[in-house]
């Protein structure tokens, strides 16, 4: 299996907050996500630029709640996999949706991440400043997707980025399909 279908799978998160900041930027499956958001909500203008990225790590912080609490969620590595894979493809191929669908796609997939970010907090040495950092990471990747489609107002610039997102989400639906198939 890959690293990043096993980004959680018995790991503990060892501090607090440079600890939770340096979660999501270590792995490729968050890093891909987050960067996607920004993109997508920057290809789909405003107001999508801030709502996406306002509305992933907000609805990130509900599923990392639900984590620490001990709700169930099935799925979750799968999810995350999916994640990649289906925002990398919403920036690929340059889907429109109505806003209220991408925030919906966007929130829905950020409750995955979150959970995965919750279940571990518990363990950590500051749990508070633990999450803190993963919403402080999440928060820059998203940026940094937004600082990248400042390229995208140039016709090369939209291919290279288009190209460079259905690159990244090809090995992560491989990856996802072998964890479904076992």
């Amino acid at each position: 299996m890959t690293v990043a279908a096993l980004a959680h799978a018995g790991e503990a998160v060892a501090g607090g907050l440079v600890s939770g900041f340096l979660h999501p930027i270590a792995g490729w499956d968050h890093v891909i996500a987050m960067v996607a958001v920004g993109l997508w909500g920057a290809f789909l203008g405003r107001p999508a630029v801030w709502v996406l990225p306002v509305v992933f790590p907000l609805v990130m912080a509900v599923g990392g709640a639900l984590g620490v609490v001990g709700v169930p969620l099935p799925g979750v590595e799968i999810g995350i996999a999916a994640s990649a894979i289906v925002l990398g493809a919403m920036v690929a191929f340059a889907a429109r949706p109505p806003l209220w669908v991408a925030a919906v796609i966007v929130g829905a997939f950020a409750v995955f991440h979150g959970h995965a970010h919750g279940t571990k907090l518990p363990s950590a040495a500051s749990p508070g400043a633990c999450g803190l950092g993963f919403v402080i990471a999440t928060g820059l990747l998203n940026a940094t997707g937004i600082a990248i489609s400042l390229v995208t107002r140039w016709a090369p610039g939209r291919q290279v980025a288009r190209a460079a997102a259905r690159s990244r989400a090809r090995p992560r639906w491989r990856c996802c399909w072998w964890v479904m198939s076992r």
